[in-house]
């Protein structure tokens, strides 16, 4: 890529040719080794060389602790590269530099690098091999000046561990994708534990005991719990902390929150010169839609990707503590803990619960949602929960049991999150 090709990074001139070949490898699924990500990286140089890495893992609260982390060190005047996943409604959502999205085009001149990596090679790379290798090369074109990388899975095999961070977040350890990382919270720390590094700070999430993670380390990095914040006012649409705006909803946030604070204190530490004054101008101006999100263009509709009992949990704690109870329409991929989610999502006492069922062969099935529930719930395809949606209404609308439903909502109703 050329310097040009490197000034227009972040628009979107190009007509797509890689992007389309990209999702074609969506079937391939999931893929445990390093092997594969280290080649490609190999191929391109090691773009992921050229600036300090902050790996974020964890069961839940990935993202919206890297949007607070990125919106601070925004806020104190560093250029910063975010790869999170998986994305709302466009595949660009899950490259950022500078607080935007990466460009259709750029992302597909990058792709294609990573294409040709993968031809000289002799290999497949998975989807999200691929992904991530265009991330590391944009990140090394626009100069970023750090880079949060967010783990896809777990983290032992994951691609993001071929980076060297400097700094890895472990924000909680929860049940989910247990056919591939095991059985209990032991087996799954275990496997996201790996993303530390010997020597190097490792943060964790005020709701992880460093007594319990000890004895699972393989490594021995230093470890440096996040306090939690202290008393804050909530309400569904936000929250404050000492009378500072922040700008992710949810009671949970203060603990993704609190965790960012630390993941900066270390970064402090280590030499960067992040100014306290700038980190509640950064919390205030983080966005993250679709965790406790209210659509703008639409009227008392919120969506939340919760699809694990823990997320389902802290969305409903947040819901109880305001006093809301809203009209629930759920949707949820079929290899999900249902019954786990609508337990914890049934707490709200909702209004009324709809079940939505796109057309995606993995989404649960009206047969599956009604045993998890327990009730005898409408299905609506995702055209008809949209309709709904768009209709006017008193009484808060909440959409909720997989980020895949809100992605295409959000296409059926034409809406763009960012």
């Amino acid at each position: 890529m050329d310097d040009a090709d490197a000034q227009g990074l972040m628009d979107g001139g190009f007509e797509p040719v890689y992007i389309p070949r990209l999702r074609e490898r969506g079937h391939l699924g999931v893929k445990c080794g390093l092997e594969n990500i280290q080649i490609l990286l190999d191929g391109l140089g090691r773009p992921d060389a050229s600036f300090p890495v902050v790996l974020i893992a964890g069961t839940n609260g990935k993202g919206s602790t890297g949007a607070f982390l990125a919106h601070m060190l925004k806020a104190a005047g560093f250029v910063v590269g975010w790869t999170t996943s998986p994305h709302l409604r466009d595949v660009t959502e899950r490259i950022w530099v500078d607080g935007e999205p990466i460009g259709e085009g750029a992302l597909d001149l990058l792709l294609g690098e990573a294409f040709e990596a993968e031809a000289q090679a002799g290999l497949q790379a998975t989807y999200f091999e691929l992904m991530i290798t265009a991330a590391l090369s944009a990140f090394r074109m626009t100069g970023v000046e750090v880079a949060l990388v967010e783990v896809g899975m777990g983290g032992r095999w994951d691609a993001t561990n071929a980076t060297e961070p400097i700094l890895t977040v472990l924000t909680t350890v929860g049940l989910d994708h247990q056919q591939y990382l095991g059985d209990t919270r032991e087996a799954i720390a275990r496997e996201k534990l790996c993303t530390a590094r010997d020597g190097r700070p490792l943060v964790l999430g005020p709701g992880l005991d460093p007594e319990w993670i000890r004895p699972l380390l393989p490594c021995a990095p230093t470890l440096h719990p996040a306090p939690r914040l202290g008393p804050a006012d909530i309400r569904w649409d936000h929250s404050r902390v000492d009378g500072k705006r922040v700008g992710l909803a949810g009671l949970h946030q203060l603990d993704n929150l609190a965790t960012a604070f630390e993941a900066i204190r270390q970064l402090q530490g280590l030499g960067f010169p992040i100014p306290e004054d700038r980190l509640w101008t950064g919390a205030a101006e983080a966005r993250w839609p679709g965790r406790l999100w209210k659509v703008p263009e639409l009227e008392a509709v919120w969506m939340d990707g919760a699809h694990n009992p823990d997320g389902a949990r802290a969305l409903a704690d947040h819901a109880l503590a305001c006093g809301v109870r809203p009209h629930l329409y759920v949707g949820a991929m079929g290899d999900k803990d249902l019954a786990g989610v609508a337990r914890e999502l049934k707490r709200m006492r909702p209004l009324s619960v709809t079940f939505v069922q796109g057309d995606a062969p993995r989404y649960a099935t009206h047969a599956e949602l009604g045993e998890a529930w327990g009730v005898s719930a409408p299905l609506l395809t995702v055209r008809e929960a949209a309709i709904h949606l768009r209709a006017q209404a008193e009484a808060p609308r909440l959409v909720t049991g997989s980020l895949y439903l809100l992605g295409d909502l959000l296409r059926e109703l034409d809406l763009r999150p960012f």
